[in-house]
C-alpha cells in the first residue's frame, strides 16, 4: 500500500515549519537589536518610548508562539525520557503517535476553542495598549494564541504521520521477513 500522499504531506508540512522557524530566528535578532538600542537610548541619552518597550513584548510573544511547531518538529520539547531513550524506534514512535493524538491535537484543539472568542473580541473592538504611548495593535498580539494552536496542531499532523509510517514501515518489514 502506497502511502505516498501520507509523505507528500508531511514533506509540505515541514517546509513550511522551517520557513517559519527562520523567521522566527530573525525575529529574535531583530528583539536583541531592539532590546541593545532600548538600552543604549535609556542609558546613554535617558530617552525611551513604551511602544519600543512594547514592541520587545511582542517580538518575545512572536518567538514563543509561533517557534513552538519548529521546537516540536525539531524535537527539542522538554521530555522525561528516563524509558523512552531505551525504547526501539518502533516503540519511540508509538510513544510520540499516542502522545500527539491524545496529548498534542486535544490541547492544541482546546486552546483554538477557549482562545477564540477571546482574539475575536480583541479585534471587534481593536484592543490597543492600555499604556500612553503604547502600541495599538494588542489585537495582532492576541491572534498568536490562535496561531500557536494552528501551527503546533499541523505541525503535530505532519509527527503524527511520520511515526506512522515508522510504526507500519517496521511492521510491513517484520511481516516480510517472517513470511520469507
Amino acid at each position: 500500500m502506497s502511502l505516498k500522499w501520507l509523505e507528500n504531506t508531511i514533506s509540505s508540512i515541514d517546509k513550511f515549519t522551517d520557513y517559519t522557524g527562520k523567521l522566527i530566528a530573525w525575529l529574535t535578532f531583530a528583539m536583541v537589536v531592539v532590546s541593545f538600542v532600548i538600552v543604549l537610548l535609556r542609558y546613554a541619552f535617558n530617552l525611551g518610548w513604551v511602544a519600543m518597550q512594547e514592541s520587545v513584548l511582542y517580538f518575545h510573544a512572536m518567538v514563543f508562539m509561533l517557534g513552538a511547531a519548529y521546537t516540536l518538529k525539531v524535537d527539542g520539547h522538554v521530555r522525561v525520557d528516563i524509558f523512552y531513550q531505551r525504547f526501539s524506534k518502533k516503540q519511540q514512535a508509538m510513544v510520540n503517535l499516542f502522545g500527539a493524538l491524545f496529548l498534542l491535537a486535544p490541547v492544541c484543539i482546546t486552546i483554538f476553542i477557549i482562545s477564540f472568542d477571546y482574539v475575536v473580541i480583541a479585534w471587534q473592538i481593536m484592543e490597543k495598549s492600555s499604556e500612553a504611548g503604547g502600541l495599538p495593535i494588542v489585537f495582532i498580539n492576541k491572534s498568536l494564541i490562535l496561531l500557536l494552536a494552528i501551527t503546533l496542531l499541523l505541525q503535530g499532523v505532519a509527527e503524527i504521520g511520520r511515526n506512522f509510517l515508522i510504526v507500519t514501515t517496521r511492521a510491513q518489514t517484520t511481516e516480510q521477513k517472517g513470511g520469507n
